[in-house]
């Protein structure tokens, strides 16, 4: 068993999901995983215990009935990792948009205490995005600045779903008041951690479009995301997060 986790959700990601676990029982510092599939109709998770089989004890698997948002698959995930005694928790995509290359960096700031949080960034120098329209573009970035502006945070890619989670920081804040489950669930994570004293460092990644199988963004993630972090930050006490009496909250 290693320290480190990566945590993967899935729907209908037939195409993809062997291929990006491939690429992490392949990098040189070890990870394990563990994927979370939502009752994808297209054999994902047959997929991934055919790998299981390949990889022993590196691969793990979690069946949910049924399609319940990418905040509730990592929650799930992330007490799933805190009982199995991982020391980094991460998350990524499985399409290849978070490149697996970057998981040691993103480990390493952890493990060599430069942070509490790592997030693979997109907006900070030697980041990027390729093949994305100008107008996806725009709306991301405008978001971004705008979590920014009503955040207080110094997180340049607010919004990023490529994240590496110190045991502690899962430990400390209270998933269960986690309310967002589409994209806007990556900025609450980052708020808490925020609001609770840790440090958060951004590790620059480019960012592809995905090349198979289709994005789950729509108009609700987008309205969520827009709408919620108002209600968040001026409407719920940063102290609903606390979990521990350990937490480095003063």
């Amino acid at each position: 068993m290693s320290l480190r986790l990566v945590i993967i959700p899935t729907y209908n990601e037939i195409e993809n999901i062997e291929a990006i676990l491939r690429a992490v029982m392949e990098r040189p510092v070890m990870f394990d995983v563990l994927v979370v599939d939502d009752g994808s109709p297209d054999g994902t998770a047959a997929k991934v215990k055919e790998l299981q089989l390949e990889f022993p004890g590196r691969i793990y698997l979690m069946e949910r009935s049924e399609k319940n948002g990418l905040g509730t698959a990592y929650i799930a995930g992330f007490k799933w990792a805190l009982e199995g005694g991982y020391q980094y928790i991460g998350e990524m995509d499985a399409d290849f948009s978070h490149p697996p290359e970057k998981l040691d960096e993103l480990s390493q700031v952890l493990e060599t205490n430069l942070a509490d949080v790592s997030v693979g960034s997109r907006y900070i120098k030697d980041g990027g995005v390729i093949n994305w329209p100008i107008s996806r573009l725009l709306l991301s970035r405008s978001a971004s600045f705008y979590v920014q502006w009503i955040t207080g945070m110094n997180v340049q890619d607010p919004t990023a779903g490529f994240a590496f989670y110190k045991r502690e920081v899962l430990e400390n804040i209270d998933l269960d008041q986690i309310r967002f489950v589409g994209y806007a669930f990556q900025i609450e994570m980052k708020y808490a951690a925020h609001r609770l004293g840790y440090r958060v460092k951004e590790v620059p990644i480019i960012f592809p479009d995905r090349a198979k199988g289709k994005s789950k963004m729509n108009i609700f993630i987008v309205r969520e995301a827009l709408t919620g972090v108002f209600a968040m930050r001026f409407f719920r006490s940063y102290k609903r997060y606390i979990k521990s009496s350990n937490s480095k909250s003063s």
